[in-house]
């Protein structure tokens, strides 16, 4: 769960705003008052407290607002977010995500002023489905009316943009089938403390009841998701890790070189799963009829015997 640090508008579009602390949000249309306020996807933006702090290291002087974000936020990893996920602001607000950052054809007035400007990367935008009043220090979280999940591709080459991430897709397609869904999605290298940064950040902000992580599971030196999950775990589930390798073994004796792990952190399942896209697919399939009741245990929620 994160906050919102600020609230933000402009009369004018193309400039930075000015933070006004609180305000109102109507539904389909945005901040009122603000000048990119209207109809259509992109009715309001928002941008992380901690992208700014980045670019502060830089040298570069901004406040909320100055990249022309409506929502400052602190505690929410807003980049990751899936289109279609739903954020619950305060106590009535409901947003849905529409666009993970955006492409400008031409330096805005914003970069032109400051010589950078960071929305494009690091901002996402959403629409409105309830309104009402916004203000400083409001929770916002992830919300949704089943099961959760996080989606998180390892791999060198695909996170360098030299090969298609095609496991990503099949694993949303089937979370589907599940009617789990998918809220956070990313792809990064196979780096041991990143994984676990990631790992540890989701779960810990909340807003994730399962994590799929797909790659890295295998005997390359540069394998080193099963390290990076089981340090940040609090407690094993090996049962299920040993279930895809003795079911995935009718398939392939190969099935039984991965060396993936499955685990639990606070609230949060973790599943390691291997990198081949069917691999990932026929394992998620193993485990599927005891799925969601694994989280349901896990979460402490009432079941039937």
């Amino acid at each position: 769960m994160g906050k919102i640090l600020a609230v933000c508008k402009s009369d004018k579009k193309g400039t930075s705003k000015k933070n006004i602390k609180e305000g109102i949000l109507k539904e389909n249309y945005g901040l009122v008052g603000d000048a990119h306020a209207g109809p259509g996807l992109r009715q309001i933006s928002l941008l992380a407290k901690e992208s700014l702090e980045e670019i502060k290291k830089k040298g570069l002087k901004i406040g909320c607002g100055g990249f022309g974000e409506n929502l400052t936020t602190l505690g929410i990893e807003l980049t990751s977010l899936v289109i279609g996920t739903r954020l619950k602001v305060g106590e009535n607000v409901l947003l849905e995500v529409t666009q993970i950052g955006k492409t400008c054809k031409k330096p805005c007035k914003i970069y032109q002023k400051l010589g950078n400007c960071i929305l494009p990367s690091q901002g996402i935008f959403a629409r409105v489905l309830s309104g009402g009043m916004i203000k400083e220090g409001d929770t916002i979280e992830i919300v949704a009316n089943r099961y959760t999940c996080g989606i998180l591709i390892i791999s060198d080459r695909s996170s360098r943009g030299e090969r298609p991430d095609k496991t990503g897709p099949l694993i949303k397609e089937y979370l589907n089938e599940l009617k789990i869904t998918p809220v956070r999605y990313k792809l990064i290298p196979d780096e041991k403390e990143y994984i676990s940064l990631v790992l540890a950040t989701w779960t810990d902000r909340g807003g994730v009841d399962l994590i799929l992580t797909s790659g890295g599971t295998g005997f390359s030196s540069r394998d080193v998701t099963p390290e990076a999950t089981r340090g940040i775990l609090d407690k094993e589930a090996g049962g299920l890790a040993e279930m895809m390798r003795t079911e995935g073994a009718k398939r392939t004796k190969r099935s039984y070189l991965s060396r993936g792990v499955t685990g639990i952190r606070k609230k949060t399942l973790i599943v390691n799963l291997p990198g081949n896209p069917q691999g990932a697919r026929e394992s998620l399939e193993i485990i599927s009829p005891i799925l969601s009741h694994a989280i349901k245990v896990m979460k402490g929620t009432p079941c039937e015997e």
